[in-house]
């Protein structure tokens, strides 16, 4: 969640509204002006308590940047207080606004417990949302995530969907991903990520299929992992085979964070950004497959018997332990 941009978007277009119309040059420059210092734009209480999201998404970044290099048991005390703090910034957030729907989700998601418990929250938040704002509109360009104000919303809904994959409601968290992508094409959320992976748990060979396609098989490390579960759990082991080696071979340090899992904190409030094919994508696919990895105990065994594979993990092994 990049709150500092939505922040400014999102005071821009009320500033502008106020002003009547704007050029598209006078609304640019109207932007530019607000970026500069956006707390002097901020005169409602719904922007007021944005902007104090904003400062505490900050502040849990450079808290995790701090953290890095502490020892496990500090490392729990810091990341603990964090989310305290986390909590008690969604407080003042709420103070100002009470229906400000990222301060709620946040405060969900910072008390990290039990997934069935998250989902039973966020599932409320969700239908009150619904109750106080109606249906979501989707604007003229088709797709919800052009407008700002409806982000808080999808950013909702792809927790949910996330929480309910955690939660082994596997169909669940399909219907809810669909629903996503519908309002929002262009899936900047990723809801399609948490589909595919969905899917491969369902055995839904079809649906994975489509979904790919519908994404005009751009490839990404969540489908070719779904692809090689989903193709492994139907004893297909060939496909399963090729599937798990364009895994290894286009994702970087895919085999092994498959053989070597590892830790990933809770999205706060949303998936972090990565770049197509780098390591941290590979780090949050294998992280967020983990329930169904899990769930399928035999499939890390077999592909440590693919000699291509093995060679892959081990191969990265050597060049991190090298420093390369």
């Amino acid at each position: 969640m990049d709150a500092s941009d939505e922040l400014v978007r999102r005071l821009s277009l009320k500033r502008s509204d106020k002003l009547g119309h704007l050029s598209p040059e006078g609304f640019a420059e109207l932007e530019r002006s607000v970026s500069k210092n956006p707390s002097l734009f901020v005169d409602d209480e719904h922007e007021a308590a944005f902007l104090e999201v904003g400062k505490a998404l900050a502040r849990i970044e450079d808290s995790r940047d701090e953290e890095e290099n502490l020892d496990d048991d500090a490392y729990l005390r810091a990341r603990r207080h964090h989310l305290d703090r986390l909590v008690a910034d969604c407080d003042r957030a709420l103070s100002l606004d009470p229906g400000c729907v990222d301060a709620r989700l946040l405060r969900v998601l910072a008390a990290d417990q039990d997934p069935n418990e998250a989902l039973g929250l966020l599932l409320e938040l969700q239908q009150e949302v619904e109750e106080q704002d109606g249906p979501l509109v989707v604007p003229d360009s088709g797709d919800a995530w052009d407008d700002v104000f409806s982000r808080p919303r999808l950013r909702l809904d792809a927790a949910v969907a996330r929480t309910c994959f955690d939660g082994a409601r596997y169909r669940l968290a399909e219907s809810s991903c669909r629903s996503l992508i519908e309002h929002a094409p262009s899936d900047l959320l990723g809801a399609r990520l948490t589909c595919s992976l969905a899917l491969a748990r369902l055995e839904d060979e079809k649906g994975l299929n489509a979904l790919d396609v519908r994404f005009r098989r751009a490839g990404n490390a969540w489908m070719h992992l779904s692809r090689a579960l989903l193709m492994f759990k139907l004893d297909r082991l060939g496909a399963a085979q090729r599937a798990i080696m364009g895994f290894a071979n286009l994702c970087e340090g895919g085999a092994y964070l498959l053989v070597h899992p590892t830790y990933v904190d809770i999205y706060l409030p949303d998936r972090p950004s990565f770049k197509p094919g780098s390591f941290e994508e590979s780090l949050l696919a294998v992280h967020e497959a983990d329930p169904i990895v899990v769930d399928t105990p035999d499939f890390v065994a077999w592909a440590s018997t693919l000699p291509e594979f093995v060679a892959k993990a081990q191969g990265f092994d050597d060049g991190a332990d090298a420093g390369w």
